[in-house]
């Protein structure tokens, strides 16, 4: 126990100061966390079995991640995406995939090997693309979309990869068999989280909100989360895939805001762990002895990726989108270390190779949260079309955000709704939102002491924001988290009494304090007029 204790606050130490001195220069976390796992495997001397270990366990941070994806992408918005993902993602894989495998045949590899190595190549990082995208919101733009549904199409080709691998080093497998059996475990697990996802995961939810119990809400989703993915694994694909598709249908309720915002500590966490196993695999002795063939490999890898992508996309988008897409998904993905481990043990794969190309792939990951950071400038450099506007329609601007649907919140709705001025309620007692929709208010099950459900509210783009709530505790707790945003926030709230109004405006510098109610809706009014945000 010591010595695991030992382990991990050492890498907790070693990470955090990678990442504080990185954040000086403007670099990256991912990159610190990397590092982090070069320096602990060196220091700990970590076996290949203690790597894989550990690799599999942080495998949840994408897990977790593609859940939250999911979330944004209800089944009607994903059925909209059909092109991006089975059009652009399938002439990605094949493609590119049959490019490498070729010419790892003419460079003297057997078929076998050429074709599973090939389109592994033509896979890209879902765990860096994704966080990246999602942290800056151009998930939501035109080409934040298309690498979106290229993702999602290469998750599906991981089982067709990992299908070759078993029938290449077995002469007793059966392609038609095989194949049967994915068809009929595709139809499976749709059908099953379909009917899981509208008869049990939604009554679940609905059960543990009307308690009212922050604990038991999340233990209801991190159990639906990671029901959904051992699912999914069960029936042959992978555990994002299963995680993904649990995302998408819990997106069509009224939970999506609240579930986010107590998925993302588990998800960021999960997800530096996963870049500490990264790079773990890195042996810098090796890359050191054949730096020059991993250049080689490195440059070959994305001019031949960046290359295609451009065109695939070129071909129905404009040329700012088509570069965007294809800077963003030039890397080799994280599972293809994974796929050189298991073809190197089932003797399709040479030692010497196998490292070299997984040099060449954490290589490639390093690179792209630096080509993400900076890929505006990079677009304008290469391209003078106007930026591309996001792909979602519905964006709160000029708002006022209401916290509380109580008899006071109610109070303001009323006044708001009579004076024609937007806007949105957000509450966290599940019996008031049920009110709220019966009564067909814009109403969000939600937080409002977390962070993440201000900015889903639009918070950076509100007029206005008016605390309703009467228990002065959390009224001082959210206040404080409204405070503790970097950009001016017009807050608005009730007080019972003076010493209530010297706290909050002492303490948290609010000018707006009022005690009687209909003077609050009075003054909500006014200043939704003019909005003081810019």
């Amino acid at each position: 126990m010591d010595v695991v204790l030992f382990g991990l606050i050492s890498t907790i130490f070693i990470a955090l100061v990678l990442n504080i001195i990185l954040a000086k220069f403007h670099i990256p976390t991912i990159i610190g966390y990397i590092i982090a796992g070069v320096v602990i495997s060196q220091l700990f001397s970590l076996q290949k079995d203690n790597i894989e270990l550990l690799s599999e366990v942080s495998e949840l941070g994408i897990v977790f991640m593609m859940f939250t994806i999911g979330l944004e992408f209800s089944f009607r918005y994903l059925l909209k995406m059909k092109k991006e993902v089975f059009l652009f993602g399938s002439l990605e894989v094949f493609l590119i995939g049959s490019i490498f495998a070729w010419l790892l045949y003419f460079l003297g590899y057997d078929i076998h090997t050429a074709l599973i190595i090939g389109y592994t190549l033509s896979l890209s990082s879902t765990a860096i693309v994704v966080k990246m995208l999602n942290s800056s919101g151009d998930i939501n733009k035109q080409y934040g979309r298309k690498a979106l549904g290229i993702l999602i199409f290469q998750d599906l080709a991981v089982i067709p990869i990992m299908l070759m691998i078993e029938i290449f080093s077995s002469d007793n497998s059966n392609l038609v068999i095989q194949l049967q059996k994915i068809a009929i475990s595709a139809v499976i697990l749709l059908v099953a989280m379909y009917l899981l996802g509208r008869y049990l995961f939604e009554k679940i939810l609905t059960w543990v909100s009307h308690l009212n119990n922050e604990e038991l809400f999340s233990a209801s989703v991190l159990f639906i989360v990671l029901f959904s993915s051992f699912l999914a694994h069960s029936a042959g694909f992978s555990y994002s895939l299963g995680a993904f598709l649990a995302g998408v249908l819990i997106a069509e309720t009224h939970f999506k805001y609240e579930i986010e915002a107590n998925i993302a500590p588990f998800r960021d966490l999960m997800l530096g762990f996963f870049f500490i196993t990264v790079g773990m695999h890195i042996k810098p002795f090796f890359i050191i002895e054949y730096f020059g063939h991993i250049l080689l490999a490195l440059a070959i890898i994305l001019l031949i990726k960046f290359s295609f992508i451009y065109a695939i996309i070129r071909f129905a988008s404009q040329h700012r989108t088509a570069l965007k897409t294809a800077f963003v998904l030039m890397q080799v993905g994280e599972f293809a270390l994974a796929v050189f481990q298991i073809s190197k043990e089932r003797g399709l794969l040479d030692e010497s190779l196998s490292q070299i190309l997984a040099a060449a792939v954490i290589f490639s990951m390093i690179l792209t949260p630096f080509i993400l950071q900076h890929l505006k400038t990079i677009a304008d450099m290469l391209s003078k079309e106007p930026e591309e506007a996001s792909s979602i329609e519905h964006i709160y601007s000029g708002h006022v955000i209401v916290i509380g649907y109580g008899p006071l919140g109610k109070m303001v709705v009323k006044k708001l709704k009579e004076q024609g001025v937007n806007y949105i309620i957000l509450e966290h007692d599940y019996n008031l939102v049920q009110q709220g929709l019966k009564a067909k208010e814009p109403i969000i099950f939600a937080n409002a002491a977390k962070k993440e459900n201000l900015l889903k509210a639009g918070i950076k783009n509100a007029c206005s924001v008016i605390v309703a709530i009467s228990h002065f505790k959390k009224k001082r707790y959210i206040c404080d988290i409204l405070n503790q945003f970097d950009f001016h926030i017009n807050i608005v709230t009730f007080v019972s009494d003076e010493k209530e109004k010297e706290i909050l405006s002492h303490e948290l510098d609010i000018e707006n304090l009022v005690v009687d109610t209909e003077e609050i809706s009075n003054i909500l009014v006014q200043k939704s007029m003019v909005c003081a945000l810019k």
